[in-house]
């Protein structure tokens, strides 16, 4: 049992691609409209569930429960060894400029 009040997401499809709109790209028109969201759950639910959450901002949002206190998964890509040379770079630059 997932309780009310606890950071989720939910998911729900908003429109059917039958129900999109008909100047859409081709293969934007064959996919359904679908809506991630994240907000406090109203009431208490479990995985699966529909149910309402209130947002950061405010709004009241419904759809199906998917995940409680979800985490961010995100980063700056691959390594790139260039990267790890910038340090070096600014630093051996900057050193030039104040001599």
């Amino acid at each position: 049992m997932i309780r009310k009040g606890t950071w989720v997401q939910i998911h729900d499809v908003l429109l059917q691609p039958g129900e999109r709109a008909e100047n859409l790209p081709e293969d934007t028109k064959k996919t359904p409209l679908q809506m991630w969201d994240k907000g406090f759950l109203l009431q208490d639910a479990e995985i699966g569930d529909r149910v309402e959450v209130k947002t950061a901002v405010g709004r009241t949002v419904s759809g199906f429960l998917i995940v409680a206190e979800p985490a961010f998964h995100h980063d700056f890509g691959d390594f790139v060894p260039e990267i790890l040379m910038i340090g070096e770079i600014l630093k051996a630059t900057l050193g030039e400029v104040e001599k």
